[in-house]
């Protein structure tokens, strides 16, 4: 089973991703794709570690997730935004490579025998047009990304302030 939460900067995705692992799980894996960019970052990552207690099994990986062994088990992957800008970084901007890259990754761990997925990504294309033509590419490839996954999750469910709404999955018209 995959789902996708998305939604905007501390639009609680992350809590509400924890929740569904949780339920599915008692010993889920975390995976965090975040790079330790400064100390901002840090204290960001310090954070989210500390709302997860000893039931979690925790790996840091920045990008080829398909290295970890998700068969038979739940996994939360937090978060395709991070994740997607490694991959940006790495290939130097490049918009087609990044996407191949990461589309080529996620098929690899969706298609892991047994596995449950939780992935948490952002809408970043919903807010103020970004100013840069470097933000207006990665902002393109956040949305296909984005549009890529929800294809492919059984469920997809929008934060929207700390409510989730579902928009895909059972019981909606997608």
């Amino acid at each position: 089973m995959i789902y996708l939460i998305t939604g905007g900067e501390r639009s609680g995705k992350s809590s509400y991703a924890q929740k569904i692992a949780l339920k599915l799980s008692n010993s889920p894996i975390y995976v965090a794709t975040a790079r330790k960019w400064d100390d901002d970052f840090q204290n960001r990552i310090d954070r989210h570690q500390q709302e997860r207690d000893e039931r979690w099994n925790n790996i840091e990986k920045e990008k080829f997730l398909s290295e970890i062994d998700f068969s038979g088990k739940t996994a939360l992957i937090d978060c395709v935004t991070l994740w997607l800008t490694n991959f940006f970084v790495d290939h130097k901007n490049n918009v087609d490579l990044s996407l191949e890259e990461a589309k080529k990754e996620f098929l690899s761990i969706a298609s892991q025998k047994d596995t449950n997925l939780i992935i948490v990504t952002n809408e970043i294309g919903m807010g103020v047009h970004a100013s840069t033509e470097i933000g207006r590419k990665f902002t393109e490839l956040q949305g296909w990304m984005n549009q890529f996954l929800a294809s492919n999750a059984d469920e997809v469910v929008l934060m929207v302030s700390g409510i989730p709404v579902k928009i895909k999955g059972e019981n909606s018209k997608i």
